[in-house]
């Protein structure tokens, strides 16, 4: 089968080309769009804009991936509806809606969280090899809008074990940065710093760290990194590195530890981690060195699936339709699909 997907939740217009044979999994297609240069100067994603730039960037990406004729060889095309921002989601939504319709092609909306846990299998081949003996799993997605514990007890069983309650982890890296000038996405450019900075300088909060639950919160570690430079004033380079080292670290003990109980807890086969911040080196190392003491593997994406793209959104329609588990409109039932801002990744609502 051929399965063309597109992604248009946030501020990233991405589109892929699956194709998927006896004995064979090909990756045709994967480009994506990415506005970072438009939102910099504002310090976070604005949506008016993201959506705009997403009419503006859409049809060109089609056309310059398949050409005029190539949906003749398309089987299915999917679309990620949600979560998201709603400007953004519609975007994609109507387009795919539209030459899902045109062309008589069947569509699949897919959960955006469920493409960042797809990323995993499109990059370790072990798990497309016999995933069965790695469920139970343990997901950890960590972006910037989404900090989310889920356990997975099989293709397309979902429990949502915990979350953020306030921040997500990335958005926290994101204020941190902006708080230091640092520049815009702020997590790589506050990881690379904490390299050369010592992670024990500030004592920062880790929030409900010790909690009986596995609810995250990131807004008291933010705070307690403002309150420090209010009272310091001026920092230099040295200043900032510690700074940013120790509250990395903060961030590192809290997903640790909450990852690891979880993992203990339900008695899980393997961890995988997904989302943007899945890029951070320090948070994998950490969480690998822990569930290699309890002999549980590791599954993470590569770095080029890690941020939001469309060959993660392929990668879940094609594990939907062989789990027979998808939503697939076709005729004028495509009409009803909407955006969902806030879908909620569970078993009882895909």
């Amino acid at each position: 089968m051929n399965i063309l997907s597109l992604e248009s939740s946030c501020d990233e217009t991405a589109i892929a080309l699956l194709k998927v044979g006896k004995d064979f999994l090909s990756l045709e297609k994967n480009q994506v769009y990415s506005q970072v240069n438009i939102h910099q100067k504002y310090g976070g994603v604005v949506p008016e804009l993201a959506a705009r730039k997403h009419v503006e960037t859409i049809i060109p990406l089609l056309t310059e991936n398949l050409g005029k004729n190539k949906l003749k060889d398309i089987d299915y095309i999917s679309i990620t509806s949600g979560p998201g921002l709603t400007t953004s989601l519609l975007l994609g939504i109507t387009v795919a809606k539209t030459l899902a319709y045109i062309n008589n092609i069947p569509l699949i909306p897919i959960n955006h969280i469920e493409g960042h846990i797809y990323s995993n299998w499109l990059s370790n081949k072990e798990l497309r090899k016999n995933d069965k003996k790695y469920f139970p799993s343990l997901i950890l997605i960590i972006s910037g809008g989404h900090t989310e514990l889920i356990l997975m007890k099989g293709h397309g069983d979902y429990q949502l074990l915990g979350q953020t309650l306030d921040d997500a982890v990335g958005e926290a890296f994101d204020k941190v940065a902006k708080m230091m000038n640092l520049g815009y996405p702020g997590g790589p450019i506050v990881s690379k710093l904490a390299e050369q900075g010592n992670n024990k300088e500030y004592d920062f909060p880790r929030p409900m760290l010790t909690s009986n639950n596995f609810n995250f919160s990131f807004s008291g570690l933010k705070t307690a990194v403002l309150y420090t430079l209010q009272k310091k004033q001026k920092i230099n380079k040295k200043d900032r590195y510690n700074i940013c080292s120790s509250f990395q670290q903060a961030v590192v003990d809290v997903l640790t530890k909450k990852t690891i109980k979880a993992a203990q807890k339900y008695k899980v086969n393997s961890i995988m981690i997904g989302g943007g911040v899945a890029a951070n080196n320090q948070i994998k190392e950490s969480i690998k060195e822990e569930s290699k003491k309890l002999k549980i593997s590791l599954f993470t994406p590569h770095l080029k699936y890690t941020g939001d793209n469309a060959a993660m959104i392929a990668m879940a329609t094609y594990y939907r339709l062989i789990s027979k588990n998808a939503k697939v409109l076709k005729g004028k039932k495509l009409f009803t699909l909407k955006p969902t801002a806030n879908w909620q990744l569970t078993k009882n609502k895909l």
